[in-house]
C-alpha cells in the first residue's frame, strides 16, 4: 500500500501536522535549553519566612526586574514552594555574578533622611524613572549620579520635611541597618585638616540619627583599651538592639563576649567600615569647614548632598538626584569601574523597588559552556539509544521488520513534540531529559498492547475496530495512572530539580494517549488488513 493511502488517516494527518506546526514555532521562537545544557549560572535563594502566593510572587518580579535592569539578558527566576527562589542566568564574569548577588541581596529599603527625619523613601520613587546617567568627571574624581522621579504625594511629604533645612545634608540610604549598633574602629576614622576627633565623632552621630531608629556608634579605641566601659553599654542596650555591626577584624574576645550577649553580628570589610569624610565647603552654609560623612556603606549611607535653599523654601519638587564619587584610593580606571558598577546597581534596585522579604543568598553553581554542551550530547545519544533499545525489543518480538517505521516516527515524532513544548515554553533541563527517555520506556507497553491485539490475536474473533477499542481501553488507563503519579511531582513544594521530569512525563502521557499512539495503531491495523507479510 502507497504513503498516500496512510496520509489519508485522519489520526496520522493529526499526528504530522502537529509535528509541522512545532517545527515551524521552533524556528520562529527557537527551543531554549537549561542550564546544564547551554551552561551558565544558577543562584539558590532561600527565604527568612515564608511567602503568601502574592508576596512570591511579587518577590520573583522584583527580583527580575533587578537583575534585568543590571544589564543581563534572559534571566530566569523561578520559585520553589513558600520558601526558597532560583535563579538561572547565561554565562557571564566572575564579577558580574558578586555583583548581581550583591544586586539580589539588597532589601532595596531607600530612604532620604534631613535633620533626623525620612524625607522621601522608595514608596515614593516612580520605579520607570530611575536612570542613571553619564559619570561625572573632573580630573582624577569621578562621580556617578541616579537621576529619578518621586510622586506628587512624595514631593509635598518632602517639601514638608526638608522647610528651613538649606545647605544641610541629605543622608541618602539604602537597607539601613534597623536595631543596630555599630562598633566602629577607631583608627578607621580620619582627621580632617583643622578639625578634632571630637568632630568626627559628632559628624558620625548626626549621620546615624533618624528619631528612635537613630544607630548609635559606638568607638573602640586602639588596642581596644576601652572595652570594658564599651562593654557596659553592648549589656545595656540588649534589650532595645539586635545586631552590631563590625568590622571583620575585631579581635575573637570582643566578637566571643557579643555573641554571648545574643547580638547577630554583621561583619563588614574594612573599606566598608570606613566613613568616607569631608569638609563642607558651601560658602553659605554655617557649617563650613566642618566634617560631613559622604558616604558609610557599613550603615547603607550611600551619598550625603548639602541641600540647595532653593528648595528647602517650601516648594514642592518631583525631580531628584542621587550620586556619590568613586574611593580616592583607586586608580582612575577603577574608579570609573566602581562608578558604573555602582550607577547601574543602586539603579537597578530602585527600579525593583524593596523586597517584601529577606533573603539568604546561596552558593551560585557554574555551568562552563563546554560542559553543558558534553550533556547536550551525551543526553541526545541517550535518548536515540532508547529509542532504537524500544524499537529492537518489539521487532525481536514480533519478527516484523515493518514495525521499524512506525515506531521509529511515533517514537520520535513524540519526542520532538515534548522537546518543542518545553523548549518553548520554559527550558529543557536534564530532568526534562529524563522524562523523556522514561516516555520512550513507558512507550513499550502501549506499543505491545497495541501490537499483540493486532498482531498476535489478528485470528481471533472481531472487527479491528473492536481490538484497537481493547487495546486503547488499557493504553487510556495506564496514561490516566501515570498522569496522577506525575501530578504531586509537578506541583512540588521542595523538588524543583524534578519538575522538568514530571512535565515531560505528563506531556508525553497525554500525548501518547491521544495522538501518537492511534497513529501507531492506525498505522499497523492498515498494514494487517491489507495482508501484508512485511
Amino acid at each position: 500500500m502507497g504513503i498516500t493511502g496512510y496520509l489519508k488517516e485522519p489520526r496520522i494527518m493529526v499526528f504530522i501536522a502537529l509535528i509541522a506546526i512545532f517545527a515551524l514555532l521552533d524556528l520562529v521562537y527557537g527551543i531554549h535549553l537549561g542550564l546544564e545544557f547551554s551552561g551558565g549560572v544558577q543562584i539558590p535563594l532561600t527565604l527568612e519566612q515564608s511567602a503568601s502566593p502574592q508576596n512570591m510572587s511579587l518577590l520573583t518580579s522584583i527580583i527580575a526586574q533587578r537583575i534585568s535592569s543590571f544589564g543581563l539578558a534572559n534571566p530566569t527566576v523561578t520559585s520553589e514552594g513558600s520558601s526558597e527562589v532560583v535563579i538561572q542566568m547565561a554565562n557571564t564574569s566572575p564579577s558580574t555574578i558578586q555583583s548581581t548577588i550583591a544586586v539580589i541581596e539588597s532589601q532595596g529599603i531607600f530612604q532620604g533622611v534631613v535633620g533626623g527625619r525620612v524625607a522621601v523613601n522608595g514608596s515614593g520613587i516612580e520605579g520607570s524613572s530611575v536612570a542613571p546617567e553619564p559619570l561625572s568627571i573632573s580630573g582624577s574624581n569621578v562621580t556617578w549620579i541616579v537621576d529619578f522621579y518621586i510622586t506628587e504625594a512624595a514631593a509635598v511629604h518632602f517639601s514638608k520635611v526638608a522647610l528651613g533645612q538649606g545647605n544641610q545634608p541629605l543622608y541618602l540610604f539604602l537597607d539601613r541597618p534597623a536595631n543596630a549598633i555599630v562598633l566602629l574602629n577607631g583608627s578607621l576614622i580620619t582627621t580632617l585638616q583643622g578639625t578634632t576627633l571630637a568632630d568626627e565623632e559628632a559628624a558620625l552621630d548626626k549621620a546615624a540619627s533618624l528619631g528612635n531608629q537613630t544607630i548609635p556608634v559606638q568607638i573602640l579605641s586602639a588596642n581596644a583599651s576601652n572595652w570594658d566601659t564599651l562593654s557596659t553599654i553592648f549589656t545595656a542596650d540588649r534589650a532595645r538592639y539586635s545586631e552590631v555591626v563590625l568590622e571583620s577584624s575585631t579581635p575573637n574576645s570582643i566578637v566571643s563576649a557579643l555573641s554571648a550577649l545574643n547580638y547577630t553580628l554583621i561583619k563588614e570589610s574594612p573599606a566598608n567600615m570606613t566613613p568616607q569624610m569631608t569638609l563642607i565647603s558651601s560658602n553659605s552654609s554655617s557649617l563650613t569647614g566642618a566634617p560631613l560623612v559622604e558616604s558609610w556603606p557599613a550603615i547603607g549611607l550611600i551619598s550625603a548632598p548639602l541641600l540647595n535653599p532653593g528648595v528647602t523654601q517650601g516648594t514642592v519638587s518631583q525631580s531628584y538626584e542621587i550620586s556619590g564619587p568613586a574611593p580616592s584610593n583607586l586608580t582612575f580606571e577603577q574608579k570609573v569601574n566602581f562608578s558604573d558598577s555602582q550607577s547601574r546597581e543602586i539603579s537597578s534596585i530602585l527600579k525593583g523597588g524593596a523586597l517584601p522579604i529577606p533573603v539568604i543568598v546561596g552558593t551560585p553553581t557554574v555551568v562552563p559552556p563546554q560542559l553543558g554542551k558534553n550533556a547536550e550530547l551525551v543526553s541526545g545519544a541517550a535518548a536515540i539509544l532508547a529509542v532504537l533499545a524500544v524499537t529492537a525489543v518489539i521487532v525481536i518480538r514480533y519478527r516484523r521488520l515493518f514495525l521499524i517505521g512506525p515506531i521509529l516516527l511515533t517514537t520520535l515524532g513524540e519526542l520532538f513534540v515534548i522537546a518543542s513544548i518545553l523548549g518553548l515554553v520554559g527550558g529543557i533541563d536534564l530532568a526534562a531529559v529524563a522524562g523523556m527517555i522514561a516516555v520512550v520506556g513507558t512507550g513499550v507497553d502501549a506499543q505491545i498492547i497495541i501490537s499483540d491485539e493486532i498482531l498476535v490475536q489478528h485470528t481471533e474473533a472481531g472487527t479491528m475496530k473492536s481490538k484497537l477499542s481493547r487495546a486503547f481501553y488499557v493504553v487510556w488507563a495506564d496514561a490516566a495512572l501515570l498522569s496522577i503519579a506525575m501530578l504531586p511531582l509537578l506541583f512540588s513544594t521542595s523538588l524543583l530539580t524534578v519538575i522538568g521530569f514530571s512535565e515531560a512525563t505528563l506531556i508525553g502521557a497525554i500525548l501518547g494517549a491521544v495522538i501518537t499512539r492511534p497513529a501507531y495503531g492506525v498505522i499497523l491495523s492498515r498494514h494487517v488488513s491489507k495482508g501484508s507479510n512485511a
